[in-house]
């Protein structure tokens, strides 16, 4: 049945492991953030083989039945999940990644990621925590329960502390990014590290679609100011995972691989970096 929905033909981008993880995926979230019949239009008319939850999206369950209701084979899909901090902790982390499975219905999760720097746990500091957890995430790993392991919206120093309190270095650090939100020397220390850097947000919810600069793109190419975002971070080698329900969004999304930005376009998006967050800001998390 697999073979009736081929896969999108998308770059992969490897990991410190060799594993290949899709440079383009569909995330998922909450607050209305899932559509049962909008997964199964991805899964099986766009071929999206990545797609992007977190216990905290409350959605698990009803992605695992659409991943089982399209008939694609469990290894043809790149499954990335995230524990929460409330499930921060040695046995907590491990409990939670267990819990996640059993609700998806899968035996592994392609990547597991820490989903917040920040710990919840009182008379802890936060880098105790985050080193306690990402411990589990370790032995995760090493059970082959998670096949990568990794972090989001975690800065330069709390990836330097996990360096210097753990043994493996998160495979993935995915963070906001936009052409508003350009975290460059974040970029530079993750390539540095051996770290792939993911983004979330493409679109800073909407507020770069209606900027001068990628409107004017867009016309140039005959395409929409979503494939020039989606395009611009893709280019500059992030992995990317836009949010839509809507089946003419995700077909859009997919057709960012027919068309590229040159050069004057890549740095007239780069100059439009203003920092600010249209999600949460990690800056101030010690």
């Amino acid at each position: 049945m697999a073979s009736l929905f081929p896969a999108l033909r998308c770059p992969t981008v490897q990991l410190a492991n060799g594993l290949e993880i899709p440079i383009l995926g569909l995330g998922t979230s909450h607050h209305g953030g899932y559509s049962h019949e909008a997964i199964l239009y991805a899964l099986t008319e766009c071929g999206i083989r990545h797609y992007d939850t977190a216990k905290r999206y409350g959605c698990e369950e009803k992605l695992g039945k659409a991943l089982r209701e399209s008939g694609l084979q469990r290894s043809e899909i790149w499954l990335t999940n995230k524990v929460w901090p409330g499930d921060y902790g040695y046995k907590a982390a491990k409990k939670a990644c267990l819990d996640s499975c059993t609700a998806m219905g899968v035996e592994y999760f392609d990547l597991y990621l820490m989903h917040w720097p920040e710990s919840l746990k009182p008379g802890c500091s936060n880098r105790e925590v985050r080193a306690e957890t990402w411990r589990a995430l370790e032995d995760l790993y090493k059970k082959g329960i998670c096949r990568a392991i990794g972090v989001s919206n975690f800065l330069v120093h709390h990836l330097e502390q996990l360096n210097e309190d753990c043994s493996v270095v998160p495979h993935v650090n995915q963070v906001e990014y936009h052409p508003f939100q350009q975290p460059n020397h974040l970029m530079d220390y993750c390539r540095k590290n051996g770290i792939v850097f993911e983004g979330y947000s493409p679109l800073a919810k909407g507020q770069v679609l209606s900027d001068p600069v990628v409107q004017q793109i867009a016309k140039k190419h005959g395409r929409t100011t979503a494939q020039i975002c989606i395009r611009w971070s893709i280019q500059n080698g992030v992995v990317t995972i836009p949010k839509s329900i809507k089946k003419n969004r995700i077909q859009e999304n997919c057709q960012v691989f027919e068309f590229q930005l040159d050069e004057e376009d890549m740095a007239a998006l780069g100059n439009l970096h203003d920092g600010r967050h249209v999600t949460w800001d990690p800056t101030n998390v010690d």
